[in-house]
């Protein structure tokens, strides 16, 4: 629906572009090729762009490109920079960081500010920065920046332009209101129907017999060769261990488990949790009236219904937990019940408790030789922990030092394997369906982010478990296939091209005479070519969008055209030309309580309000002045697809 919309409005359909920004730097973390100071050939001081006095150098715009195209490819492992760029990749991302550094001098003209507690509570949020308990060190932060080559004034400025982003823009979008009137008429749009018919003129049918030439084949594939892009593909040599690897560990000691259990004696002595069923009311009044009905016979959860209210099941809870969850005096009251009965009602600071003890869980107290066993391999395991991790600590700082993996390898006994080509996305290149070993799952991209052969480390597959050490031994970067490896697709691409033209010939023919009221069937059928059958279209504008971004070309054409008009399509990859025909429509009807009605109105004003937020994006760039420089923006883009 929203798709339909932004067709009939003619604005551009997407999120604010600002609030990409707030996640530029988280994203920025997650990629492990990101650039560092200079770039290349091109100066570190050498400036891209300039929004008022806000520089945009090199550096940065090389460093936001590779980590867009780190992002894209957690949804697409086989996109390339080259096809990055080609994309216009490297013009997005830096109209991005343009809108962010206008609004960010624009914020700063104008007083608006964030603050330093601000941008500290962002950096919190940052998944990248939290410890083994979930929450911020700032161990793992310094830690993080070094790795990516980046600092503290980076992280903190890149965040605070997006936070002020924020305040500059969503102001401008939020509670946009979409008139009636006009909704009420793009409303009925969705319930309209067309009639027609679509033809193909499909391009093989012209296509010459004659297979081309070798000199032909190769003069076309230079033309066309970004069409057949082979992923990067790398070999990975690699060897697993776990604890097997270990020698030597020491048994736990007597002193170790008299030591564990008395640091847990808590743990292990006796102890009660209660399950509960809980009522809270108000007054006492209130709790003494409901407990009567009780006793009268009437279930707890129905007395408490015919007042309005409901019970709520609790535990196993201990006294101790109850009491900080409600009182004392509910706990105690609670835990001198038999279970099946009522408490006597109890105050707490939110009212009076009335609850029913269900169950009652006893444990008795366990003695040392009780626990002895399951403590002796606790320990023991968490023995074998500690020594995995030192081995892998202690292996880290060997290949730091110059150590290859034939080495530690050696050192654990361990013979490596190596894979056959692999993809970003851990399959086997050239064997559709095929993947690589599961072990390499989780270190694949960290493969791929490697920039040199033959480099090892060691990461962890199974948490405390399994890791694995492993190298890359051979880069196949992307670029287009060699020309005998697709021959028989190139040649058909150039007999499809061929027969194209053709094809558009005969399509003029048809359209001519189906625009003078011939039938589109009829027009077809003069050609004497056996052709596919020309398809019938009567449908409605609802079943169309149902379809979502899979509607085909000559559909959402037929929807978009005027009644009694006839138009030409060319077919993707030179595969033919579609004539589309529109006999006739039939104007939806929706009433001013359709639900339909208002689900169009919450949508058009989300569309309405990003639209001011664009505009006002625009009116920011003017005020303060934006320019580009196009000869060092044409260095970073060759410095990034790797030329000279």
């Amino acid at each position: 629906m929203l798709e339909t919309f932004r067709k009939f409005i003619g604005s551009r359909f997407g999120v604010i572009v600002t609030m990409a920004f707030l996640i530029l730097i988280a994203l920025a973390f997650a990629a492990a090729d990101v650039t560092s100071g200079n770039f290349g050939g091109v100066a570190g001081g050498d400036r891209v762009a300039t929004a008022g006095k806000k520089r945009i150098s090199t550096s940065d715009l090389s460093r936001a490109a590779t980590s867009a195209l780190e992002n894209l490819k957690q949804d697409n492992p086989k996109l390339s920079m080259s096809a990055f760029l080609a994309s216009g990749g490297l013009n997005d991302v830096l109209s991005q960081m343009l809108d962010r550094a206008a609004i960010a001098a624009f914020g700063e003209k104008h007083g608006i500010i964030a603050g330093t507690r601000l941008v500290d509570s962002e950096i919190a949020k940052i998944p990248a920065f939290r410890g083994l308990d979930g929450r911020f060190s700032d161990d793992a932060y310094r830690q993080a920046l070094q790795q990516r080559g980046l600092t503290d004034e980076l992280v903190r400025d890149d965040l605070g332009q997006g936070l002020i982003a924020k305040q500059v823009l969503i102001p401008a979008s939020f509670g946009a209101v979409f008139p009636q009137g006009p909704a009420l008429h793009y409303a009925a749009l969705l319930k309209e129907k067309r009639s027609g018919a679509i033809a193909l003129i499909p391009a093989a049918a012209f296509a010459p017999k004659t297979p081309p030439s070798d000199a032909e084949l190769a003069a076309y594939y230079g033309r066309i060769s970004n069409r057949f892009i082979r992923p990067e593909r790398r070999v990975i040599r690699y060897a697993a261990f776990d604890d097997s690897a270990l020698k030597n560990i020491p048994a736990p000691s007597e002193a170790e488990i008299a030591a564990r259990f008395n640091q847990n004696r808590a743990q292990y002595a006796a102890s009660e949790n209660r399950k509960v069923t809980q009522l809270v009311v108000p007054t006492e009044a209130a709790a003494r009236a409901i407990l009567a009905e009780v006793a009268k016979g009437t279930a707890l959860d129905k007395a408490a219904a015919a007042k309005g209210l409901s019970t709520s099941p609790i535990g196993p809870i201990s006294r101790q937990q109850l009491v900080s969850q409600a009182s004392q005096a509910v706990a105690d009251a609670v835990f001198a019940t038999a279970p099946g009965s009522i408490a006597p009602p109890a105050r707490s600071p939110i009212g009076w408790h009335i609850i029913r003890v269900d169950a009652v869980e006893a444990k008795a107290a366990r003695s040392l030789e009780q626990v002895r066993a399951e403590l002796t391999t606790q320990i023991a395991a968490e023995k074998k922990r500690a020594a995995l991790a030192d081995l892998t600590a202690r292996l880290e700082e060997e290949l730091d030092s110059g150590s290859t993996l034939a080495d530690v390898t050696k050192e654990l006994g361990l013979t490596p394997t190596q894979t056959e080509p692999l993809t970003a996305d851990n399959q086997v290149y050239g064997k559709p369906g095929t993947a690589g070993p599961p072990v390499l799952a989780r270190v694949v991209q960290t493969a791929f982010s490697m920039e040199r052969e033959n480099e090892a480390q060691v990461a962890e597959v199974e948490a405390g478990k399994t890791y694995v050490i492993f190298d890359v031994v051979q880069i196949a970067a992307s670029a287009p296939a060699p020309l005998a490896e697709v021959k028989a697709q190139v040649a058909t691409a150039f007999l499809l091209e061929k027969g194209a033209g053709a094809a558009r010939a005969a399509a003029d023919k048809v359209l001519a005479q189906a625009r003078k009221g011939t039938p589109l069937a009829v027009a077809m059928s003069s050609l004497g070519l056996p052709l596919p059958p020309v398809d019938q279209i009567d449908m409605g504008r609802e079943q169309l969008v149902q379809q979502g971004q899979q509607v085909p070309a000559p559909l959402a054409l037929l929807f978009s055209m005027a009644k009694g008009t006839v138009k030409l399509l060319p077919a993707p990859d030179n595969r033919g030309w579609f004539i589309v025909s529109l006999a006739n429509i039939v104007p939806g009807q929706v009433a001013p309580n359709d639900p339909l009605l208002a689900q169009a109105r919450r949508e058009l004003g989300g569309i309405l309000g990003r639209e001011y937020a664009d505009e006002l994006r625009r009116a920011i760039r003017a005020e303060v002045g934006v320019t580009r420089n196009e000869a060092a923006i044409k260095s970073v883009a060759t410095q990034l697809s790797g030329g000279n």
